[in-house]
């Protein structure tokens, strides 16, 4: 079973929580997979880790950061992506009101 989705949304630690041992490495920052590793949860059961993956969406490239596709140390502009968070969440939730 392969287990597909976002970078750094937990699925290297699904797999280690499974297999109740630390089958795959894990980290707080995007990257840590590199490579598919497939791992034996039991007879029946093969999972298969891999890297997070971002489809394009035609999205602007500030978006990437938002999707967790890039390390904050790694962006250029850290600029733009906080503008583009603070523009999707209410003034109240910010000035703290």
């Amino acid at each position: 079973v392969p287990l597909p989705g976002y970078p750094n949304v937990g699925k290297s630690s699904l797999i280690n929580s499974l297999k109740r041992s630390r089958a795959c490495g894990v980290g707080a920052m995007p990257g840590v997979t590199r490579c598919l590793q497939s791992v034996q949860l039991d007879r029946h059961i093969r999972l298969l880790d891999c890297p997070g993956v971002v489809l394009d969406s035609g999205d602007p490239p500030a978006a990437a950061p938002l999707r967790g596709a890039l390390a904050p140390q790694r962006l250029r502009d850290p600029l733009t992506p906080a503008c583009a968070v603070l523009r999707r969440c209410p003034p109240q939730q910010v000035c703290g009101d």
